[in-house]
């Protein structure tokens, strides 16, 4: 098949999170399947990157601008959706694969061009989609957790499957020194505050929070501030190279204050056996199981703390929890050659969707949502 992933956000190496990591690792399964492979997303004027994209779009014609930076074929535009007529007549796409980042938004540029889409429903943010979700019914639809499907379900009635999100355990797995709480993703929504709080609770235990989603000067600022003079607290960028992360975690702590719809570093951090201490919300006690502890997402910092010390210090529970934790994070449900099957027949179902029976929006594309 000639598959197109497609989302309004921008895209590796440009911006790094849970999404894009699963997107690519999605890509790169498939495409060693023998399928045609690329994604057409958002551009950002950050970087060589950016730049070479903004030059090549002011003096060119094509609305995105293609590269090979993460191996294979990348379009990137301003407004991804306007490059969607464009490249459905140069690829002939068999089908669109639509990720998180305005999700209706690209699936009905698409279902325009009369490409059938299947969408990976990964985030259960309604300001987030790009119009009405009930456009959705007209797609094939994915979610990346039971309760991202049964939020969906119950908020607009909407039938999806369930794939968890694609973890190539090599990219992962690692022996760790064991000698940090690591926190991913310093923002206030993840648990900034939280886990600043903690840390400072827990002084002669040392934390490394790293970089993930793209700060803004502003709030690195304010990161920055908020950690100086916390001598426990080490801030390190993001790497693409999560093994260098996990290798030094004995556990990880994952706040959230929002409905995380599944909470991929779980898994990460659990091929290694190393235990997480997360927020009971959303996704989260799937993907977290056994293998941690789950507080309330507004519990007391002293809860939280209590729950650091007790992994911290001790060992018999530690020990069990990583046990658990590596168990949970080899369930079939997480079996890569059993998820990238599932996912290969359900785009192959969509893909062969007869063009007479898409359902294409009635709106013009100039009022479709997206910002």
């Amino acid at each position: 098949m000639k598959i197109v992933f497609a989302t309004r956000h921008p895209y590796l190496p440009q911006i790094a999170g849970g999404a894009q990591s699963s997107m690519h690792e999605l890509a790169l399964e498939l495409a060693a399947r023998n399928h045609s492979v690329s994604v057409l997303a958002g551009l950002t004027g950050k970087g060589w990157l950016g730049l070479r994209g903004r030059l090549r779009l002011k003096f060119g014609r094509a609305r995105a601008v293609p590269d090979r930076a993460v191996g294979y074929d990348v379009y990137r535009a301003w407004h991804p959706e306007t490059a969607v007529a464009e490249l459905a007549a140069r690829m002939k796409p068999d089908v669109a694969f639509v990720q998180s980042g305005f999700p209706v938004t690209m699936a009905n540029a698409f279902l325009e061009c009369g490409i059938p889409a299947a969408v990976y429903l990964r985030n259960v943010e309604a300001d987030q989609f790009g119009g009405p979700p009930s456009d959705l019914r007209n797609c094939t639809l994915i979610a990346n957790s039971e309760f991202t499907a049964g939020w969906h379900a119950e908020q607009y009635g909407l039938q999806s499957s369930v794939v968890y999100p694609l973890v190539r355990s090599e990219r992962y797995r690692t022996e760790s020194a064991r000698t940090h709480v690591v926190f991913i993703n310093p923002h206030p929504l993840k648990g900034r505050d939280i886990a600043i709080e903690v840390a400072r609770a827990c002084p002669d235990i040392p934390f490394l929070f790293v970089e993930a989603w793209t700060l803004a000067g502003v709030e690195r600022a304010e990161l920055t501030r908020r950690i100086e003079g916390i001598g426990n607290v080490t801030l390190v960028p993001s790497t693409s190279d999560m093994r260098q992360i996990y290798g030094r975690a004995r556990l990880v702590l994952v706040p959230s204050q929002w409905e995380e719809a599944y909470g991929r570093v779980a898994t990460e951090a659990q091929l290694s056996a190393i235990p997480v201490i997360a927020s009971r919300i959303g996704g989260l006690p799937e993907a977290v199981g056994g293998g941690g502890i789950l507080l309330a997402s507004d519990a007391p910092v002293e809860e939280w703390a209590d729950a650091v010390r007790s992994v911290w210090f001790d060992e018999s529970l530690s020990a069990s929890l990583g046990a658990e934790a590596r168990r949970h994070s080899t369930r079939p449900e997480l079996d890569p050659k059993l998820q990238i099957a599932r996912i290969e027949a359900i785009l192959e179902a969509a893909a062969n969707i007869p063009a007479g029976n898409l359902e294409r929006p009635l709106r013009q594309a100039s009022d479709r949502g997206g910002a």
